[in-house]
């Protein structure tokens, strides 16, 4: 059955925090919006789901810490409208030998963020429950943010604001049609838009070849792995719990590591820890069965244990959750004619979100795309 939409709609493919965050800033301005998803907004088989994603400033590249900045401005105007708090101010520390702390540290000096490079035993007196092994690296203006209900919010104003949200619709292909696209999902319903915003997350590899795009563009793509990432939520030790813990990066020879407040995925009783890049390759998120390894299990226990004294080494929760990833870990936001694709991904996208957003809906009506974005752009990330 075809459903042919009034002129001048804009379809966005995916309601993840990107997909999301674009029809939320299409229709506030007054676009006709369709949001498509293929099960129901932040669904746990994607990358959006949870309640536990870190905010920081701290990037080697003063592109992306200027960008924290900005969009630390879009999460306020999103706060403030949907009247909820999306981010838990935390501030966050760095360390490890291959984490170039003065590096980072000359970063937030130019962009502005309070910072402070402290040695390991000073840094092990203010936060006892955290092994440092190297000059740590702390700053302010970190968090957590939660991610679903970000997604919620984002979703809940984009229909407010007068946009359509249709899920249970997974799109095989789209084809265009005299200027216009139709949208056919995989058990054959059709959607007519006008111009499309493709935010497809780890469903984009198996969506590219089934998009009328220019062969030039489609090369010029960088390839997109999708990988089954694993976290595992460690409870915390007696006395421990009351502390404050920041967001931590931990990047050595051996393994990187990340560690935050686990928020309700944790049930608020622990830290949810991952060994960073560690999953396994898959074609595309379809193809991911939220199996976490032993293997990494066994390796996260025995850093919480040299490294986390404030946890018990004990995991009682974990999770998978799917990461598409480009060569750079850069961001894609580029269109061809009305097909606008974005990858905001990499493992770092989800503090973007509500920017992003606002960029893709920038570059889907007609604006300019931000060089460092562009297709066939080489960012040092």
């Amino acid at each position: 059955m075809s459903v042919y939409t009034e002129s001048g709609t804009i379809a966005v493919i995916g309601a993840g925090l990107i997909g999301a965050a674009a029809a939320w800033q299409l229709a506030r301005r007054g676009h006709r919006v369709t949001l498509i998803e293929r099960a129901t907004p932040a669904h746990d088989g994607g990358s959006s789901h949870g309640s536990a994603r870190i905010f920081r400033h701290a990037y080697p590249d003063p592109f992306y810490a200027g960008l924290v900045g900005q969009a630390r401005r879009d999460w306020d105007d999103l706060e403030s409208e949907a009247q909820t708090a999306l981010i838990t101010r935390t501030d966050a520390v760095d360390f490890g030998v291959v984490r170039d702390v003065p590096r980072l540290a000359e970063v937030l000096a130019e962009v502005g963020v309070r910072h402070e490079v402290l040695p390991a035993r000073a840094a092990r007196e203010r936060w006892p429950q955290i092994g440092f092994d190297t000059d740590v690296l702390w700053h302010e203006g970190a968090g957590v943010l939660d991610a679903a209900e970000s997604v919620a919010a984002m979703a809940r104003l984009a229909l407010e604001a007068g946009a359509q949200l249709w899920t249970d619709w997974p799109v095989a292909r789209v084809t265009e049609f005299g200027g216009r696209y139709e949208l056919v999902a995989e058990d054959g319903r059709v959607l007519d838009a006008d111009r499309v915003v493709v935010a497809a997350g780890g469903w984009l590899p198996s969506l590219l070849p089934n998009l009328p795009l220019p062969e030039g563009f489609r090369r010029a793509l960088p390839p997109f792995a999708v990988h089954q990432e694993q976290t595992f939520h460690f409870p915390y030790r007696d006395g421990f719990a009351e502390r404050t813990w920041p967001t931590i990066i931990h990047k050595s020879d051996a393994m990187q590591v990340y560690a935050l407040p686990g928020g309700t995925d944790a049930g608020h009783i622990g830290q949810k820890v991952a060994e960073y890049g560690a999953g396994r390759l898959i074609r595309d998120a379809s193809a991911g069965d939220r199996r976490v390894s032993s293997a990494n299990r066994r390796r996260v226990t025995e850093y919480v244990e040299r490294y986390l004294p404030g946890l018990s080494p004990r995991p009682y929760g974990e999770s998978s959750c799917v990461w598409t990833v480009t060569p750079t870990e850069d961001f894609v936001i580029d269109c061809a004619g009305g097909i606008t694709v974005v990858s905001a991904c990499s493992g770092h996208g989800a503090k973007f979100a509500p920017l992003i957003g606002r960029v893709a809906a920038d570059v889907a009506t007609g604006h300019d795309i931000p060089a460092r974005f562009r297709t066939g752009s080489a960012l040092a990330g």
